[in-house]
């Protein structure tokens, strides 16, 4: 059937290209309606007014490519080379299949153990450090540099730097990044879509036992992050845990093996992006808008970010937390099936101007409105006609109930204007789970480019 459409589409339209049915919508109301969406996935530029990342000339990725920078790549050795030299050439990267970051030239799946190098094993790395033996100083000495060297080579096979003047797009409803931390820094122009992330692990967590009262495991690899970049677009994908959540892992020295990081991360002084139609899912640490309280330099000003129509199912927490940064946070559905992953949505941050309006929260019986927003730092949040099972709930109220100690302001001191479609709050967890993630953009095979 879907063959039939999209060659029935591609008769009609040959000009414009193969997608999705379309059907242009900038207001609310117009039930079951499709994101609007005009010509070919791979040369779509985002949309007038449609977030942070419209401002300013706007964002248009690869959508100038030639024909000699147009690449579809099957493997993860392909995608490395297809980025380019960062010359700023318009380029056009079209994902097939799945793409494993952990693999070799060849293509062939690398393991933890492939990485390891100066002695490194975990086994030894746990009886090194053990508090019970090692104390509380921060991990030290020979295991500790042999695993600093062994996460450098994961980290050689596994980063893909996205140069200016990119998109990045999965074919159909199978493209996906399998292990891949995908950079964007110090770029602008790029445009990632219909692609799904999933399982982006670090083979070697360093043990903090400063963090917290009891000690913690941290990890590198976010699955995608914006670092000082301008003008992205982020565009219905999926970010998965997939095949290794976290629920599945051992604990070490009482404390969960946290093999994972962020989802998507927005810092050092990025600015100017939107993410939208994505699903996120089943993750703890999810998307981080500023990663440090001493990075006044070069975030004030900066973080621009528009957060709209997205999924956030069983999300742990930081959907967004935002430190600076003017984030549009709308027409979001927060699904928490899961009571016992859950501890907040939006971090309010030092310096933070959250804009949150008709985002829908379903939650458990157990999980109250007044544990949506948590208080990081004295800053003021607007938070409008947002639901929470149905029903509209005053956010900042909920959460000065349970915390007279630590009240939070409200009006963020500036109201958005670049919304291309804000939809009803009532309405959001349909348009969401019809039209979020990854599969949706639906670009016919083969395709003139």
């Amino acid at each position: 059937m879907r063959s039939q459409l999209c060659h029935a589409r591609f008769i009609r339209a040959a000009v414009v290209g193969c997608t999705a049915l379309v059907l242009a919508v900038t207001s609310a109301g117009a039930a079951g309606a499709a994101p609007a969406k005009a010509g070919n996935p791979a040369r779509q530029v985002l949309p007038q007014n449609d977030g942070w990342a419209a401002a300013d000339g706007g964002t248009t990725g690869g959508a100038a490519a030639d024909a000699a920078h147009v690449y579809t790549v099957d493997t993860w050795e392909e995608l490395k080379a297809a980025v380019g030299n960062g010359d700023g050439t318009p380029r056009i990267i079209r994902v097939r299949g799945t793409l494993d970051a952990n693999s070799d030239a060849a293509g062939e799946p690398l393991g933890c153990a492939d990485y390891a190098t100066d002695g490194y094993t975990q086994e030894g790395y746990l009886a090194a450090y053990d508090p019970a033996t090692w104390g509380t100083a921060e991990p030290s000495g020979p295991l500790e540099d042999a695993r600093v060297a062994s996460a450098r080579r994961q980290a050689e096979r596994i980063r893909l730097d996205v140069g200016a003047n990119t998109t990045i797009v999965g074919i159909g409803d199978r493209a996906r990044l399998l292990g891949a931390n995908v950079q964007v820094r110090g770029v602008d122009n790029v445009i990632v879509r219909n692609l799904t992330f999933e399982d982006t692990f670090d083979c070697f967590p360093q043990w903090d036992p400063t963090d917290g009262a009891e000690g913690a495991w941290n990890s590198e690899y976010d699955s995608l992050v914006v670092y000082g970049s301008t003008h992205v677009w982020v565009d219905h994908n999926t970010f998965t845990d997939g095949r290794r959540p976290d629920d599945a892992q051992p604990r070490h020295y009482g404390q969960l093996y946290q093999q994972h990081d962020g989802q998507l991360d927005v810092v050092r002084g990025a600015d100017l992006v939107t993410a939208s139609w994505n699903v996120f899912a089943d993750h703890s640490k999810t998307i981080l808008i500023g990663n440090s309280d001493g990075a006044g330099a070069t975030d004030s000003g900066r973080l621009r970010v528009t957060l709209h129509h997205n999924l956030f199912r069983d999300t742990g927490e930081r959907t967004p937390r935002v430190r600076f940064g003017q984030v549009d946070v709308y027409n979001n559905h927060h699904l928490v099936r899961d009571a016992e992953v859950f501890g907040y949505a939006y971090g309010v941050g030092r310096e933070s101007a959250i804009f949150a309006e008709k985002n829908h929260f379903t939650l458990p019986a157990s999980v109250s409105a007044g544990e949506v927003l948590y208080k990081w730092s004295e800053a003021p949040i607007t938070a409008e006609d947002n639901f929470v099972n149905g029903a509209e709930v005053d956010l900042i109220a909920a959460y000065n109930a349970g915390h007279p100690d630590a009240l939070l302001r409200s009006d963020a001191g500036w109201s958005p204007e670049l919304r291309a479609r804000v939809d009803e709050t009532g309405e959001v967890p349909g348009f969401v789970a019809r039209w979020a993630g990854a599969g949706q953009l639906d670009e016919c095979e083969p395709h003139e480019l």
